[in-house]
This record gives structure tokens, sequence and C-alpha cells, in this order.
């Protein structure tokens, strides 16, 4: 019995082969996505085709670096220092709201420049409120969850978040945390009948925040009926799926996209997803939504597999984001969802993305790890 005991530990210290190399292959595909899909704009906007690829390359070893320090930082420790660590995400929101830090771009205040390298911080607040979110629901585990209490612990800070985010504005990533944010809450097991409250008004504070916004409401337009103003508010998604469905089962061709020569506009970003089918097809698009589909049930097996609690919501918040960002993308180039320009992990042109996504699979590493 002893050495059986000695056996099996070993084996449950050991690093998941199968999410490394799933990691791995996301990585490459992205690379190879964004040199694909970017090359003419890269070539237009900056005489250099490979200016986006170059970019992301150095954003691919920062994000393993920081998958390397996460697997073997004791995620425990990570969880005691979260409050602090959103303190931080919440000043750089904020930081980036103010004008002489934060860049605009086509309307949006949404990154800080730090010499040649720009950063968003609202990618930052995600997995920092997630971190922060696992540590609470651990603690009240034991007790008994008061809607008060937990409103002022759990629900305030994510409001606080949500709110700097909205004002960027940059919605879709609001939703995105909103919705991960309940899932952390079920997955805590907190009783059922709170989500008659929250999820409500998570719903009537985002169709406020559309109603807000006139640019939010001619974009909802578009979404319900694609022929409202094909040359302005509809031309996006329009050209997306004229991309999609002119790779028909197999694709035109990898390199053979005609949609890339400036047809879509950001084509590296949110919509890199619609070349990736044009040129690879069907069979291409089942290929990589079953890659991220593997990477998201091994994460929920860790999650199901750790020990303590703190592992277990952690785990399942890193599946969450992962899922509900990639689902969100890929939803909203096929015209379930209206466009957010929410990236798809791995995939999209965008370093903090990126690095936040393999830090995160560090810290899946690390639970899997030290359990």
């Amino acid at each position: 019995m002893i050495s059986s005991k000695t056996q099996a530990k070993p084996q449950r210290n050991n690093f998941d082969f199968w999410l490394i190399a799933t990691t791995a292959v996301l990585v490459m595909i992205g690379l190879l996505a964004i040199y694909d899909a970017s090359v003419v704009a890269a070539a237009r906007d900056f005489g250099d085709k490979l200016y986006y690829f170059k970019n992301q390359v150095i954003w691919v070893f920062l994000g393993l670096g920081a998958l390397v320090f996460f697997s073997f930082f004791n995620y425990q420790k990570l969880l005691k220092a979260s409050p602090f660590i959103l303190f931080l995400s919440i000043i750089l929101l904020i930081a980036v709201l103010i004008p002489q830090i934060g860049s605009e771009i086509y309307g949006a205040r949404r990154w800080i420049s730090v010499s040649s390298f720009t950063f968003q911080p609202s990618e930052f607040a995600k997995l920092s409120l997630i971190l922060y979110l696992s540590l609470i629901i651990a603690k009240f585990e034991n007790f008994k969850f008061k809607l008060s209490d937990i409103f002022i612990v759990f629900f305030l800070p994510v409001l606080a978040v949500l709110g700097l985010i909205v004002l960027q504005p940059d919605l879709g990533t609001a939703i995105i945390i909103g919705a991960i944010s309940l899932l952390i809450y079920f997955v805590g097991k907190a009783p059922l009948w709170h989500f008659a409250v929250a999820i409500p008004a998570f719903v009537l504070s985002a169709v406020i925040s559309i109603l807000a916004a006139p640019y939010r409401i001619v974009r909802l337009k578009s979404f319900f009926d694609p022929s409202y103003d094909p040359q302005g508010a509809s031309y996006h998604i329009n050209q997306i799926l004229s991309a999609i469905s002119s790779g028909g089962l197999f694709g035109v061709g990898i390199g053979a996209s005609r949609y890339k020569f400036a047809s879509i506009p950001e084509v590296q970003t949110d919509a890199i997803f619609a070349i990736f089918v044009e040129e690879l097809g069907f069979v291409g698009a089942l290929f990589l939504i079953s890659v991220f589909l593997f990477l998201i049930a091994k994460a929920i097996t860790i999650a199901k597999e750790a020990e303590d609690i703190s592992g277990k919501v952690l785990a399942a918040g890193i599946a969450g984001l992962i899922a509900v960002q990639s689902l969100f993308n890929i939803a909203s180039n096929v015209a379930l969802v209206p466009l957010t320009g929410v990236p798809l992990p791995f995939i999209s042109h965008g370093g903090s993305s990126l690095v936040v996504t393999m830090a995160s699979i560090g810290i899946l590493i690390n639970i899997k790890r030290t359990q």
C-alpha cells in the first residue's frame, strides 16, 4: 500500500504534457495565421510585411516566460497576493482613461504605451479578477453566504472593474468578465437564488450600456439586419461572412485568401478566424475548434481533480476565460452575436491577450503539478 502511494505521487506531480502540447499547437497556429492574414496590412501601413508577425513573436517569448514562471510559482501565494494584484489592475484601468497616459485608437482608450510596447490593462484585469474571486469564494466555503457580505467583497470589485472597462469603451470585454464572474460564483456553490438577482442585474446593465451609446445601437441594428448600412455599420460583418462562406469545405488554400487584401478591417485581430476558415474551410475550422475544446476539457479536468476549493475555482475560472472568449469571438465571426472586437485566444494579434492567456496556462500547470 505504501509503495503504491509513493509511486502515484510523482505521477501526480508531473507536468501535464497534453496541456503544454495543445498550448504549443495553438501558439504556432496563431503565429502562422497572423503572418498569413497580416502581410498585406503590414506592408501597406508599415512598409514591412512581417511587422505584425515579428511583434507577435516577441510577445510569444514574453508569454513563454510568464507560462514557465507561473508553472513553478505556487498558486496559493498568488491567491494571497490577489487583492494587491486586483488593486494594481484597477489603478491601470483608471490610468488608461487619462488622456496623457492612455492611447486612443478608433475612439477607444484601452491601451497604455511604454516605449515601443503597448499593453491593454483590461486583459490584465481578467486574470487578476479571477485570482481575487477564487480567493474570496474559498474563504466563504465554510461560511453561510450572505448576499450583503458577498456583495461587498465579491460583486463590488467586479462592478468597479466592469464600470471602468465600459468607460473605455469595451462592452465586449465587460460582458466576458461579467460572465466569468458569475461562473466562478456558481462553481463556488453559491446559493442558486442569488443568481435570480445577479443575472437579471447583469443583463439589465448590458442593455443600458447598449442603449446609452448610439454607435452600439447602430451595431445592433446591423447584427439583426446585415443589409442595414452595407457600406457602413454592416460592412465589417458582411465581409467576414463572405470570407467564411467562400472557404467551403476545404478552403481556397493556405496563403490564397482574397479578403485579407484590405476587404476586412483589422483582419489580424478579431476577424482572423474568418481568414483561417477562408483558407482552410470547414475542415480547418473544425480542427481549430476541436483543439480549443480539448484545451478547455483539460482545464476542466484539472479543476475537477484539484484537492482544495481555491484550486478548483481558479482552474474553472481560467477554463471559463478561454471558453467564453473563444466562443464569443467565433460566434461574432459567424454572426451569432454582434461584433465587439474580442480577440481569439492564442490566434489573434495582441500581446496583452497572449501573455495573460499563457500565464493562465502556467497557473493550470501549477495547480496540476502541486496537487
